[in-house]
């Protein structure tokens, strides 16, 4: 699965449709994982958003999760119960996100995707018929963790599920991560290099 931004059962694979899965096959090649759009510091989507932290900012009437990678983006949940847009809803990275609580759960219900990000670095895709729903819980003070549901009838057979656990930072603090296309192109360029130079004769 690569690094996919959520961990399957195990055993489990994704229901892809014929033409999704040839097209994982055809991203699969190096040359073709340059388009990666993380690495070309496009945003990453829903609901991969890894491997950098992000805070998430409450007020009663939003929900904004702040994400250090790529490009500093920010991702809206809104809380207000006004639900989707029923006329036109532009297709966007981040689709239009609308949460609601049962009981101690977070519940956000997100559409109107554009297809243009990867659900992770082996290239699976997904198209503008994406729907995704969350769930998320706090067991405990230190960490957080999340159930999600993909539903994308354009590219899978069926709905599939996932689930991930976060350990929630002590500090709060940040690195002023920057991605430049130029310093990727560098690490795409010496991917397979060897780490270190072979040791000198004795």
């Amino acid at each position: 699965m690569g690094n996919i931004a959520v961990n399957l059962k195990p055993g489990e694979e994704l229901p892809l449709n014929p033409w999704a899965l040839k097209l994982t096959e055809e991203r699969s090649t190096p040359e073709a994982k340059r388009t990666d759009p993380k690495p070309n510091c496009l945003p990453d989507g829903v609901p991969r958003e890894d491997p950098f932290p992000y805070k998430i900012v409450q007020t009663p009437k939003l929900i904004v999760f702040l994400l250090e990678g790529n490009v500093h983006s920010y991702r809206q949940i809104f809380m207000d119960g006004s639900g989707h847009p029923t006329d036109d809803l532009e297709p966007s990275y981040y689709g239009d996100s609308r949460g609601h609580w049962e009981g101690d759960t977070l519940v956000v219900d997100t559409i109107g995707f554009n297809d243009k990000t990867w659900f992770d670095g082996a290239g699976h895709p997904h198209t503008e018929k994406l729907h995704v729903t969350e769930r998320y819980q706090r067991p405990d003070s230190a960490h957080l963790e999340f159930e999600i549901t993909i539903d994308d009838p354009g590219a899978y057979t069926k709905p599939w599920y996932a689930h991930r656990n976060f350990t929630i930072s002590k500090s709060g603090q940040w690195y002023q991560w920057i991605c430049t296309v130029e310093e990727n192109q560098h690490f795409f360029d010496n991917q397979g290099a060897p780490a270190v130079s072979s040791p000198p004769n004795k």
